[in-house]
């Protein structure tokens, strides 16, 4: 039987990645303008793992108890397989969430900057309602709009601003390149589990475009990220196209190929890799700029 630990570091590593790329990416930015503080940036990565775990649990427990994961093909789900008990998991995702309000007060105290505390409500509140409260919006088509926000442009700019006390527009943009690729893993997601969230009635944007114009998004969500990183170099420093090389392993011909279900289990991991390694490259570059 597995276990909350093993759940959380084995079944969903993919998910790290886009809580790790944006502060490597905030960083390198703030360390390209020579204000990086090693502590705030230590701590905002706290406030990011400590979100998607809880974010990883919370999912778990509420499409659990809605019996959504029942039909799932993907990794394996602690309470729709009956592994775990539904107030476990759900304790589990509150732990983590308090790990994150923790860090992120210690962020607020540390650069006294107070509407930062609105900022962390409203992670936490979208991390909750993403498939939990009485209208989760991740059912009715809006993850990929909630990600780009919360896996892109707020912890980019956020880890940034935490460290340099500024916002950019470099910032911005390369916030929008992260984003936009941690949308593709959602998008891959989504087309992996489209049969079975037409059949429960999850509304995703995947359900909604159809297949083959899913398949489409997923392009557009790497044409975006090579777009964005191309005006972060035109800003920045031509170096940063380098980023660009990592995209040799996006799964783009399995994507393209018409595969469905386990068949596109690979992509969503070689996606997840993607936006690590894209991450941590275009953070190096943008510090070594």
């Amino acid at each position: 039987m597995a276990t909350l630990g093993q759940w959380v570091v084995g079944a969903r590593p993919r998910t790290l990645p886009a809580a790790i790329a944006p502060v490597v990416v905030g960083t390198g930015l703030a360390i390209n303008a020579g204000s990086m503080h090693a502590g705030q940036a230590g701590l905002a990565l706290v406030v990011a793992l400590a979100l998607q775990v809880g974010v990883n649990f919370a999912n778990d427990y509420s499409d659990g108890i809605r019996g959504t994961d029942n039909m799932r093909v993907g990794p394996v789900r602690l309470v729709g397989q009956d592994l775990a008990r539904p107030r476990a998991v759900r304790l589990a995702a509150f732990i983590a969430f308090g790990v994150a309000c923790l860090a992120g007060l210690a962020l607020v105290f540390a650069t006294q900057t107070w509407w930062l505390l609105i900022v962390g409500v409203a992670c936490v509140a979208a991390a909750w309602l993403y498939t939990g409260g009485p209208r989760p919006y991740g059912y009715h088509g809006l993850g990929e709009v909630f990600v780009l926000i919360f896996f892109g442009l707020v912890p980019v700019v956020g880890t940034f601003y935490v460290q340099s006390g500024t916002i950019t527009l470099a910032a911005v943009i390369a916030s929008v390149g992260v984003g936009t690729l941690a949308c593709a893993v959602l998008v891959t997601n989504n087309l992996r589990d489209l049969p079975s969230d037409q059949q429960v009635g999850k509304h995703t944007l995947a359900v909604r475009l159809g297949e083959h114009r899913t398949r489409g998004l997923y392009v557009a969500c790497i044409l975006a990220t090579a777009i964005a990183t191309i005006i972060v170099a035109v800003i920045i420093s031509w170096l940063v196209l380098l980023a660009l090389a990592t995209f040799i392993i996006a799964p783009l011909r399995l994507i393209l190929s018409g595969a469905t279900g386990p068949a596109l289990i690979p992509a969503l991991k070689q996606t997840g890799l993607l936006v690590l390694i894209y991450g941590l490259g275009l953070g190096l570059l943008i510090a070594l700029a």
